[in-house]
């Protein structure tokens, strides 16, 4: 666990907003904002922000219906699918209460337990993770999030919460500080731990899928756990360091018995693989690293949105805020 010296909680701060971040979830938004009021009922006020990443079904439509018959509905879609941290940065910055909680809207994680993390969030922490007990999602799926956060942590030295998911409460401004911080990586798990907010996790339950399926695959787990190795540990580039310079160590007396006509040439010929072969290597290695300084350096925006029904900032439309014209006035520009 980590802690901030002397950061203090609002007792009185009351409200919640409940992050939902859907791609293709249209068979799904009903039900996930049915659960959500019948579970967190008696907690006022509550929003519940439905972030659309991009969606290419009917989830925006149904969106809409929802917001028009209940007013506690806001949402946010996306102009393309910008991914799970995007939607998480939106979620977080346009929330309008002093508490935030993300569930997916697949709703593996029930709706009930939100009220634990919220319990635990009380004696004093800034963030809440859950932890799946008895997950319910394949085996590959298991074994591929075990792996990674076994690596990030004993190989890597990345300190990420131990089992935690997507399943979580934030106290909204800190959430919005740590999406806020806009890097070239970024990976919610590891941010808390880095800019030392105080977090805790708790077991929750977690339900088999019955709607829709899984938007994970072995490649986009593969590109995640790229994302979290190489932007939040130097450990991979210092390795390579040490390779090289052990290949030239080793590889010098090989050289010189070479040049000395011991061996027959077979010494030098080993060398100059072993040295093109770490050359490589590194040369891989260190590009990987200015990929993620030029991303950290980079000023496109995390996502843009194409409608909402909640103000938006003008940074976060592709038209800065100011529309374009309607149909009826570009034809009427082209007659002039």
């Amino acid at each position: 666990m980590s802690e901030i010296a002397g950061t203090a909680h609002d007792a009185d701060a009351t409200g919640l907003t409940v992050v939902v971040p859907c791609y293709n979830e249209g068979a799904q938004v009903e039900t996930a904002h049915r659960e959500l009021t019948g579970a967190l009922a008696g907690i006022s006020p509550l929003e519940i922000l439905f972030v659309d990443d991009g969606s290419r079904d009917d989830t925006l439509e149904r969106l809409r219906r929802l917001a028009g018959a209940d007013p506690r509905v806001r949402y946010l879609s996306f102009t393309r699918n910008f991914g799970l941290e995007a939607a998480h940065a939106a979620g977080y910055g346009y929330a309008s209460q002093p508490w935030c909680a993300q569930i997916d809207a697949d709703l593996q994680a029930p709706p009930g337990e939100i009220l634990l993390l919220l319990a635990k969030a009380a004696e004093g922490y800034d963030v809440v993770f859950g932890v799946r007990r008895d997950r319910r999602d394949p085996l590959p799926r298991r074994a591929g999030a075990a792996v990674q956060q076994w690596a990030a942590a004993r190989l890597l030295g990345i300190e990420i919460p131990r089992g935690a998911s997507t399943f979580r409460v934030v106290r909204t401004p800190v959430a919005r500080t740590l999406v806020g911080l806009r890097l070239g990586s970024p990976y919610f798990l590891a941010m808390v731990p880095m800019a030392g907010a105080r977090y805790a996790t708790v077991e929750t339950g977690h339900r088999p899928r019955t709607a829709g399926r899984s938007k994970f695959s072995a490649a986009r787990l593969a590109a995640h756990s790229f994302e979290l190795f190489f932007g939040y540990s130097w450990r991979p580039l210092n390795a390579v360091y040490l390779l090289a310079a052990l290949g030239v160590l080793l590889g010098l007396p090989a050289a010189a018995l070479g040049y000395a006509g011991i061996g027959a040439g077979g010494p030098l010929a080993a060398t100059a693989v072993v040295l093109s072969g770490l050359t490589l290597a590194a040369t891989a290695l260190v590009g990987r690293y200015l990929h993620r300084l030029m991303r950290d350096l980079r000023r496109f925006r995390p996502f843009y949105v194409k409608e909402a029904n909640v103000p938006l900032r003008p940074e976060d439309t592709l038209d800065g805020g100011v529309p374009g014209p309607r149909p009826p006035a570009v034809r009427a520009l082209a007659e002039r």
